[in-house]
């Protein structure tokens, strides 16, 4: 992934958690896999736990520990009333920005031809 790439993802990915989220409870490990699954591969495990950490600081996470097979109980996140709120300005802001930067871009290359 390129530095400019990842510089962006940096900016998203707290939506993109709170979608994953938004479509069951997970805990780290299951976030990371489905964000390798999804074509996120490089994002590592560590900045995914460092990002859950805040977004339960935010208080949009309900958290509950479930026994684990292996090793501790495991922190399983579930999207409250707020992270719902904040996953729908979210996408409010990403749908208001992907619409500009479309436009941006469609100027930019009608302009390339002159």
């Amino acid at each position: 992934m390129g530095k400019q790439t990842t510089e962006m993802l940096k900016g998203v990915l707290e939506g993109i958690v709170l979608a994953i989220l938004a479509m069951r409870p997970a805990y780290g490990y299951e976030i990371t896999a489905s964000l390798r699954d999804r074509g996120f591969p490089d994002i590592a495990e560590g900045t995914v736990y460092a990002l859950l950490t805040r977004i339960e600081q935010k208080g949009l996470v309900d958290v509950e520990k479930v026994p684990s097979e292996k090793g501790p109980p495991r922190k399983v996140y579930t999207l409250n009333r707020s992270g719902h709120d904040q996953l729908a300005e979210f996408w409010e802001a990403w749908d208001s920005l992907a619409d500009r930067l479309t436009h941006l871009q469609a100027d930019t290359t009608e302009n390339e031809g002159r």
